[in-house]
């Protein structure tokens, strides 16, 4: 179950869940490049050679210190991988920022900074290192794993974070696609909703006890058990897990069903006039999701 031999690369890694993530590969044998911009939670530099500082000391682990959302920067961290262990076996895109804002006030800058890193960083690692794990495969070399590091709050959805929701649903949905597209060459594609004490849990503004309550307990999660399960995802034992959505919580693992149809009604030709909708459509009433958020709903006490 070790992995020795395996090359990763991490976004995001030089704090927090990606920084457990690192320690958790390099403890299990994995060489890793960690990208990390060193940016504020909102995106803003502040500690821009953060994970040199971080890794300095490490073995068998390099730092690129850049935002992945930058072409440049997801290929050199390709290359120096290949360069300087030998190959690309995992991925895992956790660099994120947030910034909130009610859709009514919504920033345009905010949400393009906010989709920029969250989502367009892991397409741009993920398309310039899928060519070369697949063509690794190909030659024989054990087929390699992505990790996603998504949000609930992309699933449930809270108060003023449409840009980060949107950023982490469409990862999820990326998630879906690169698993299709690299089914073929048996490299897995998974993603995970993280539960930890981070900068972003620290950022939250709660709107109600409930929310406030999830704040508190949240706090006091280890990102460790995170670490653990993306560590488990890129051994041989998980090569047939794939395109699935995961959550930790402290010890509990969670598998996240995924939207897929649970009733149906079917209108008369040429469709109900509207009353006739309005009737109708009571029959799927008893399968509408709770409109709660996520902070709401992972409101109990966590497992530590």
């Amino acid at each position: 179950m070790d992995l020795n031999g395996r090359v990763a690369i991490v976004t995001g890694g030089a704090r927090g869940i990606g920084l457990a993530i690192v320690e958790d590969l390099l403890a299990h044998g994995a060489s890793v490049v960690a990208v990390d911009a060193g940016v504020s939670i909102s995106g803003e530099p502040v500690e821009p050679k953060l994970a040199e500082e971080v890794l300095r000391n490490k073995a068998n682990a390099a730092a690129i210190c850049g935002d992945i959302a930058d072409r440049a920067i997801a290929n050199e961290a390709v290359e120096l991988a290949q360069e300087r262990f030998g190959g690309v076996d995992l991925i895992v895109n956790n660099a994120a920022i947030i910034r909130d804002g009610f859709i009514f006030k919504s920033n345009p800058e905010a949400w393009d900074a906010v989709i920029r890193t969250n989502l367009t960083g892991a397409y741009r690692l993920l398309a310039a290192a899928t060519p070369v794990m697949r063509d690794a495969a190909k030659a024989g070399r054990a087929p390699g794993a992505i990790v996603n590091l998504v949000s609930s709050a992309g699933i449930y959805g809270n108060f003023g974070q449409g840009a980060y929701a949107a950023a982490k649903a469409g990862l999820l949905g990326l998630t879906r696609v690169v698993a299709h597209d690299l089914a073929r060459s048996r490299i897995t594609c998974n993603a995970v909703a993280p539960f930890a004490a981070t900068r972003v849990t620290e950022s939250i503004q709660p709107a109600n006890e409930a929310q406030a309550a999830y704040k508190k307990k949240a706090l006091r999660v280890p990102a460790l058990y995170v670490a653990r399960l993306v560590t488990f995802l890129a051994t041989p034992a998980a090569s047939h897990i794939s395109g699935q959505l995961f959550g930790v919580r402290g010890r509990e693992v969670m598998i996240f069903n995924q939207p897929r149809p649970t009733s149906k009604l079917l209108q008369p030709r040429d469709g109900y006039d509207l009353p006739g909708f309005a009737q109708g459509i009571k029959a799927l009433e008893p399968h509408f999701a709770d409109l709660v958020t996520d902070l709401e709903a992972f409101s109990a006490d966590p497992v530590l």
